[in-house]
């Protein structure tokens, strides 16, 4: 196995590991990576660092591992099986988290309160979404109400 650092033409690094380096070639060809940040299929072999081995170390690893290139332009598709999987596990998170905010109430840092006030009767039951600290999520669970954290993707912090 050999392990590419790669690099998107929008400046995003990222790694991925091929079974060879004609492996890695073919992929390309077969238009199989592109960057699990944005998306882009020009993609290309980031200059990598030597790994140095001590005295009792193993082998040289093969040129390949080690091999430096810049930036390729040519275009490629879906990245390997495991981006891959990322990116669809991103979407569904993604679409889930628009599916609430679309149809519950923001209360923002009201919700450990409208939390506990539709879960003892105080008001009627409605799907809400807002902010608690890790504390007030903490004692809404010991008090037996059911909360989730909504998820947040990496680009959401952008």
């Amino acid at each position: 196995m050999i392990r590419y650092a790669l690099r998107c033409d929008r400046g995003h690094d990222f790694e991925s590991w091929f079974q060879s380096s004609s492996a890695y070639d073919s992929q390309v060809k077969r238009k199989l990576v592109t960057c699990p940040i944005c998306g882009s299929a020009k993609v290309g072999k980031a200059i990598m660092a030597p790994r140095i081995v001590g005295k009792k170390g193993r082998a040289t690893p093969p040129p390949e591992a080690v091999a430096a290139a810049t930036p390729d332009t040519t275009p490629s598709g879906p990245t390997s099986l495991l981006m891959a999987q990322e990116r669809e596990l991103r979407a569904k998170l993604k679409e889930l988290r628009d599916h609430i905010v679309k149809n519950a109430d923001n209360v923002g840092d009201r919700f450990a309160n409208e939390a506990r006030a539709m879960h003892y009767g105080d008001k009627e039951h409605r799907p809400i979404y807002g902010e608690a600290s890790p504390d007030e999520a903490k004692s809404l669970i010991d008090e037996g109400i059911e909360v989730s954290p909504l998820p947040t993707l990496p680009e959401d912090r952008n």
